[in-house]
């Protein structure tokens, strides 16, 4: 997919030192949910977590990958976002039928935990911080989590349907009390009034203006959100070689066909006993020894 419609756009406000951004996914968000069936409680999670995923994919500045990853024993067992550092996204859930019946992080989830993971070229080791499950909303828990990791007040209002997902994000910085001591309590009440049909249908420039007229507001050009994960047919063919003829065959056998899906990407990889025959017949099949 080229030029997406889908985007991250900061803004400032100058009087106030309280910074900001306004998330939509519409495109992209249509293009993870393509051949999936989520229910709707679990692709408003999905989607929710992709946006306040682009607002903290956002920040890096360097190659680099940020995962988010919640899991527990609830309805839904597993849901990774994944974005690198050029807003390049994607994700997936993993749910129960009972899934359909629940609402709020905590139903869903269980008693699950939130792992964001930070890899980049230069670290040996991805960088891990747990996230306390702290809110019935996404939200909420990123509220609390941003809160404290950064020692600023941050404010996000999310939303979701089926044609896209958005987010708006606020953060207070460490001189808004000093330009304004009452800045911060405005401007997050204003915000407050926000409708998720204008978070998920207005342009940025149009929400702010609803929003925050009487403010000065300096708005930067917004960063493209794309969804860019080519099937990677190589990679998927060093894998089965790396199983091995016996197992691939015994399974080809059982099953008719080898298929394996790439949840994350959203891809089906399908081969036939004559792709098979072909993968293989470029490996020689290793001697057996006698004892």
């Amino acid at each position: 997919m080229s030029e997406s419609s889908s985007y991250v756009q900061r803004f400032l406000l100058d009087d106030l030192d309280i910074r900001g951004a306004i998330v939509l996914l519409d495109d992209v968000w249509q293009a993870m949910q393509h051949n999936r069936d989520y229910p709707t409680a679990v692709r408003d999670l999905l989607g929710e977590m992709s946006a306040i995923g682009c607002v903290i994919g956002g920040n890096l500045k360097q190659p680099g990958r940020l995962t988010m990853q919640l899991q527990g024993h609830g309805p839904v067992n597993l849901l990774v976002v994944d974005i690198t550092e050029t807003l390049n996204l994607r994700g997936h859930a993993k749910s129960s039928d009972e899934a359909a019946s629940k609402t709020g992080v905590g139903e869903l989830i269980g008693d699950g935990q939130l792992l964001l993971s930070l890899d980049m070229p230069e670290l040996r080791h991805p960088y891990q911080s747990f996230v306390p499950i702290d809110g019935n909303t996404v939200a909420e828990v990123f509220e609390h989590y941003l809160t404290q990791s950064e020692q600023q007040p941050a404010a996000l209002h999310t939303a979701c349907s089926g044609s896209a997902a958005a987010c708006l994000f606020l953060q207070k910085l460490p001189d808004a009390d000093k330009k304004d001591p009452d800045g911060w309590d405005r401007i997050t009440r204003l915000a407050a009034t926000l409708r998720d049909e204008e978070l998920l249908g207005l342009p940025a420039d149009e929400i702010l203006t609803r929003l925050f007229h009487q403010e000065t507001v300096r708005l930067f050009d917004a960063r493209e959100v794309s969804h860019q994960w080519p099937h990677d047919w190589d990679k998927v063919r060093n894998m089965l070689l790396a199983l091995g003829r016996e197992e691939v065959y015994a399974s080809l056998k059982e099953h008719g066909a080898i298929v394996i899906h790439d949840e994350l990407s959203n891809h089906e990889y399908r081969f036939t006993k004559s792709a098979i025959d072909e993968l293989f017949s470029r490996t020689p099949e290793t001697p057996k020894t006698v004892h």
